[in-house]
């Protein structure tokens, strides 16, 4: 089978793969109850947000005398910061913070404001008491029930206490404790209705993404067959009809492309596909070497994903590498395989081309690399970020590697 074959059957059967591959990146499994938190974490941001924006009006309008306000006030901002900060970082709060934050800014703070802050009324200790709101309703959110239970009744109880302190009325206090405790139920009711609906949608989503690798195989199975039946299964026919002379040169040529085609397809994983890009490409470079006359083994497992200009690159080196064994081995045999390496510094997984073969080798130290090797080979694999090794001795055969990222 030729280059041009390949090139000619493999896509067919690989654009269901780009869809589904396409499907799966923009929709991943779980990507709905990450949106979810995110959403979360933004709504009892703008929620503290505005309790923090009452807090510095009020105590903007405190004696520069009195630092109490101003120190509460900070303690409150930095404690924000940490929580939402830590939240938006690694997309959820951390149950630590928030309890310290309930205990602090939700608790602690008002008493601090009243034993010595000066505060003996209530508007100079609404805007702390403002301040356990917020703190119920991520307390709701991010504790398990039965800790955000406490939590809600300790704000509860010391905000009671705060209250009574300062004489405030009951109107005051039965306003205050019933935000207290709405903030903390409509925070966890939006939450249980965005997580549902996460969940729902995410189980779609691996429902869909299913549904399409069931597709895409399907889709390549039939490639594949549509690919036995024009060369494999034609040139069977062919011979057991007897039209033709099964020992002539080009004809034994032709089966031993399609013997090499069938033993990659038959060595391939159930689950594996070719990729579109670096796989195509490789193939490409194996038949034209294979209609040269060189005897080709491949053998491809996991190829990832490239960038186009890498997957001529791997091409172009490879081809030039079957070239040199072509040329120089005196096998006729070469052995090619290639798999995704573990990923670099980007997390990105990369690949690695090995071509060797078993002919007489050569001393590297006495040799210098021709053109081809220098321009072809190790050129071509530096232009993209990859470098090419060449592993070899006098009677060891060549090895050559090619790698990206480098």
């Amino acid at each position: 089978m030729t280059g041009r074959e390949w090139e000619m059957v493999v896509p067919a059967g690989s654009l269901p793969l780009a869809r589904w591959r396409a499907l799966r990146w923009s929709s991943g499994t779980g990507s709905a109850l990450r949106r979810a938190r995110s959403f979360m974490i933004l709504t009892t941001l703008l929620y503290r947000a505005s309790h923090l924006t009452v807090g510095v009006l009020a105590v903007a309008q405190h004696r520069p005398d009195r630092p109490v306000p101003y120190l509460g006030l900070a303690a409150a901002l930095g404690l924000s910061i940490l929580v939402y900060g830590t939240a938006l970082r690694r997309g959820w709060f951390d149950p630590r913070q928030v309890g310290a934050d309930v205990l602090v800014t939700g608790c602690a703070l008002p008493f601090a404001l009243y034993a010595w802050g000066g505060v003996r009324d209530t508007p100079s200790l609404g805007w702390a008491m403002l301040l356990g709101g917020s703190a119920s309703a991520v307390a709701a959110v991010a504790l398990t029930r039965p800790y955000a239970l406490a939590a809600v009744a300790l704000l509860v109880a010391t905000h009671l206490y705060g209250y009574h302190l300062v004489g405030a009325s009951r109107a005051v206090l039965g306003g205050h404790l019933n935000s207290l405790v709405s903030s903390a139920v409509m925070a966890w009711v939006m939450w249980w209705y965005l997580r549902r609906q996460g969940r729902l949608l995410d189980e779609a989503n691996a429902r869909a993404l299913a549904a399409e690798a069931e597709k895409a195989r399907y889709a390549e199975r039939l490639a594949h067959h549509r690919a036995l039946h024009d060369t494999v299964l034609a040139t069977l026919t062919a011979l057991a009809a007897g039209g033709i002379d099964a020992n002539a040169p080009e004809v034994r040529q032709r089966c031993a492309r399609e013997a090499a085609y069938l033993r990659r397809l038959v060595q391939r994983g159930a689950d594996e596909v070719p990729h579109p890009g670096i796989g195509a490409a490789l193939e490409e470079a194996v038949g034209s070497a294979e209609s040269l006359g060189l005897r080709v083994t491949a053998q491809y497992h996991r190829l990832p994903e490239v960038p186009p200009e890498v997957a001529a690159a791997f091409a172009d080196a490879t081809r030039e590498a079957l070239n040199n064994v072509r040329r120089h081995a005196g096998t006729g045999h070469a052995y090619l395989t290639a798999t995704e390496c573990p990923a670099g510094p980007d997390g990105r997984p990369g690949a690695v081309v090995t071509v060797v073969d078993r002919g007489p080798g050569f001393d590297p130290g006495t040799r210098e690399s021709g053109f081809g090797l220098r321009r072809s080979v190790h050129g071509r694999l530096a232009e993209v970020g990859g470098r090419a090794v060449v592993d070899t001795a006098p009677g060891e055969g060549v090895r050559v590697e090619l790698r990206w990222p480098a």
